[in-house]
């Protein structure tokens, strides 16, 4: 058996600028005056987790602040945001799915965002890609460290019975990508539209519309 395990929101589709534009909305909800540029945000891309952001801007500026609470205010705030969509697949991402399954791989999706935002993003974009449709999904719930920590992507492979030499990962950030590959897996970068300056460096190939035939090919092929 081989996996196609896809790793974050934005490699199904792009929701950076929904993401930004919710933190904003959340700051103002918590009477903060602050507002991320996309200069600001992209530049905060390079690590993961968004309430670590949160927890690093205020210490910054030398304000104390729950980053907690608002941080989940964002989460509830980008969920409503992808309720009122539409919201649309990635270029690829359907042939890409649909291949998978069509020979028989494994497909899973490995994300360290909560299953509450999973969920919110499956149903804006059911029929087109859903839920049913993967094997297996991690999300923030099922590990104990987030990426760029490889547990995650550690996980997916005990679960399906994979090993890491016959699976493809697509990640959109580099946290993604360093937890991808400290598993042992190769990974296609795929960025969003805030990512996409990113030096992959670490990534076996970097795309911007996902080709079903190329990431079968890294299963078996070109290793």
């Amino acid at each position: 058996m081989s996996a196609v395990l896809f790793g974050s929101l934005s490699t199904l589709a792009d929701t950076s600028e929904l993401q930004r534009r919710a933190f904003n909305d959340a700051f103002a909800a918590h009477g903060l005056d602050w507002r991320w540029s996309r200069d600001d945000y992209v530049a905060m891309l390079v690590s993961s987790g968004g309430t670590d952001r949160v927890t690093a801007y205020a210490a910054a500026r030398g304000v104390d602040v729950d980053a907690d609470a608002v941080h989940e205010t964002k989460s509830r705030l980008f969920q409503d945001l992808l309720r009122a969509g539409p919201i649309a697949p990635r270029p690829g991402v359907v042939d890409t799915i649909a291949a998978a399954r069509e020979h028989g791989h494994r497909l899973g999706f490995v994300t360290t965002t909560s299953r509450a935002n999973v969920d919110a993003m499956f149903a804006a974009l059911a029929p087109d890609v859903s839920a049913t449709m993967f094997d297996l999904i991690v999300d923030r719930d099922s590990v104990r460290h987030p990426k760029p920590d490889p547990e995650a992507y550690e996980l997916a492979l005990r679960q399906l019975g994979e090993q890491a030499s016959h699976a493809v990962a697509i990640e959109d950030n580099l946290g993604g990508v360093a937890a991808a590959g400290a598993a042992g897996v190769q990974c296609i970068a795929f960025p969003n539209s805030n990512t996409l300056g990113s030096e992959f460096s670490d990534a076996a190939h970097v795309t911007q519309v996902l080709d079903p035939a190329l990431v079968l090919s890294l299963l078996f092929g070109d290793r």
